[in-house]
């Protein structure tokens, strides 16, 4: 079993990552708020994520579909962790399963090198919402 620390750049948000995982690669999305972002995630079930801080230390930050959740410190902004969106119907149609868990942004985890991890490319930017 393996736990991982995490924090947003100030150490306000802090968290843990624990379970039989292995971090062996990491996602890079370029949909508008990705690119933007920047963040390196990989996806982990919904109760390998534990918050070592109260929510209200976050902020949620929702568009689109309004099916995924963005949380931010409110002090230094960075994102930690984020809820995937819901596949578009379109998706759905392709096979894409629904996941309902987290994504970790790994440059927020202690001891991971993310410089070292290969990144699999999403094309968020492909995606219609509205299909």
């Amino acid at each position: 079993m393996s736990t991982y620390k995490g924090s947003c750049h100030c150490g306000r948000v802090r968290f843990e990552v624990h379970g039989d995982i292995a971090i062996d690669h990491a996602r890079v999305c370029d949909c508008s708020i990705c690119h933007r972002r920047g963040a390196l995630n990989f996806r982990v079930p919904k109760d390998a994520l534990s918050l070592l801080t109260p929510w209200e230390e976050l902020t949620l930050y929702q568009w689109g579909s309004k099916t995924a959740m963005d949380f931010f410190c409110r002090t230094c902004g960075i994102l930690p962790f984020r809820r995937p969106s819901d596949p578009t119907p379109q998706e759905l149609r392709d096979g894409v399963e629904p996941f309902d868990g987290w994504a970790v942004n790994v440059r927020c985890l202690e001891g991971i090198d993310s410089q070292s991890l290969p990144v699999k490319q999403i094309r968020g930017s492909q995606i219609r919402h509205d299909a």
